[in-house]
């Protein structure tokens, strides 16, 4: 007997086996009058709601007009932070940039100084409320990143609140040590001796933490791409995945970068060459794209999608939510702008929040996808459609979330989707 069936199922999204590079992001293959069955926290069944009459169970669901998705796997963010940094919308209107607000102490270095002054608890209360609302969205899986403290002390303690949200289970949290994120006051002018800190802090990471990924901000004003290399090799004798913060704003050679030592993503993107999307294209690495962040620091270039899916790269999508350059854990709004600013498809955007983002986190064995022996994680969708949610912007669609089999988020209205 299973434990669940959901049946009659509008839509059911059932994306690939990935990473989907290239053309087969074009691709979403779905069912319509469908039924899943569920035992414990795993898919053990699908097949048409018909075929569904036969099985047997001790709940049955009804999903009569739903669109029903993976669970969304955010592959970026910045999910444990002190503070906020409000006063600095302001100097953006005025014309500031975000790396002369950085210059003058603003910016990452003021949710620093924040974060080093909260106690873990109050790191950890935030950072949940942040979780729920991200799975209020449909998030299912994660990745969250350290890179506020810049000092052993503070980056444990934000790897710590991680490791205590991933072990209450409500999200899968995938865990990133990005001490070199910024270069603090105290080492201005010796950046070489800060990285030499955060490289000899790489083995108490792997001790006393459960990060998997190590990351790095290569950018005009904080690392080279010289520095990249060195901390990248250092990661690697220590057992870590790479991820990096490439091409952001210039052009550096963050991406080649990436692609030459494996990177299992290159983010931002924004500023990438032609010449490093064709090497991006060419390997393994995916393209974890931001545009909530150009949009919210105000600019009008967006990281070429549709080059590096022509080139036959595999794409990403996520929020960046953080203080600071994009304050949304809303992945629905994300997957819209990528429609209107990136001219993605919603096929696309689907793959790039499903199973590809399960791939940028090494998830995709229990994320991302809907399969029989998979997590049984679900978003149930307000949508007549998987192409009306890019469409109809700034508003949460999801009905009711799953995670491993159990209901942990639901929109409470009566008149919409019964359950029975």
């Amino acid at each position: 007997m299973d434990d669940q069936i959901i049946e009659n199922i509008g839509t059911l999204l059932l994306p690939g086996a990935g990473p989907l590079k290239g053309e087969a992001m074009k691709e979403l293959p779905v069912r319509h009058q469908a039924a899943i069955a569920i035992k414990g926290e795993k898919v053990v069944w699908i097949g048409s709601s018909e075929e569904a009459c036969a099985r047997q169970a001790r709940h049955r669901f009804n999903a009569e007009g739903k669109v029903v998705s993976p669970g969304l796997v955010d592959p970026h963010t910045h999910l444990v932070f002190g503070g906020s940094r409000e006063e600095e919308l302001a100097l953006k209107q005025a014309g500031t940039t975000y790396l002369d607000i950085l210059k003058s102490g603003g910016g990452i270095l003021s949710t620093v100084r924040a974060t080093r002054q909260a106690d873990e608890s109050s790191l950890y209360g935030k950072a949940r409320r942040f979780a729920s609302g991200m799975a209020a969205y449909g998030v299912t899986s994660l990745e969250a990143k350290s890179g506020y403290g810049l000092d052993e002390e503070t980056e444990l303690k934000q790897l710590a609140v991680i490791d205590r949200l991933n072990d209450e289970g409500l999200l899968d949290i995938a865990a990133t040590f990005l001490g070199p994120h910024a270069i603090p006051p105290e080492y201005k002018g010796r950046e070489d001796a800060f990285l030499d800190q955060m490289i000899d802090l790489l083995p108490v990471i792997k001790q006393k933490t459960s990060a998997v990924f190590t990351d790095i901000f290569c950018e005009t004003g904080v690392f080279t791409t010289e520095q990249g290399a060195r901390f990248m090799e250092a990661s690697l004798r220590h057992g870590f995945q790479l991820k990096i913060h490439a091409d952001e704003i210039d052009p550096l050679g963050g991406t080649e970068l990436a692609v030459q030592y494996g990177a299992v993503s290159a983010d931002h993107l924004v500023a990438a060459s032609a010449e490093s999307i064709k090497q991006l294209a060419a390997s393994e690495t995916i393209a974890v794209l931001l545009p909530g962040t150009t949009f919210y620091l105000g600019k009008d270039t967006y990281a070429d999608a549709g080059k590096m899916i022509q080139e036959g790269a595999a794409v990403a999508l996520a929020t960046d939510f953080n203080p600071g350059s994009c304050v949304t854990h809303n992945l629905q709004m994300i997957m819209a702008l990528a429609a209107l600013k990136m001219k993605m498809t919603p096929e696309e955007i689907w793959n790039a929040v499903t199973v590809n983002a399960a791939h940028a986190i090494g998830m995709e064995k229990v994320a991302g996808r809907i399969t029989v022996g998979g997590q049984a994680d679900l978003v149930f969708w307000d949508i007549p459609n998987y192409k009306y949610l890019p469409y109809h912007y700034g508003v949460n669609h999801a009905r009711a979330v799953w995670k491993r089999g159990r209901l942990i988020w639901e929109r409470r209205e009566a008149d919409v989707f019964p359950i029975s």
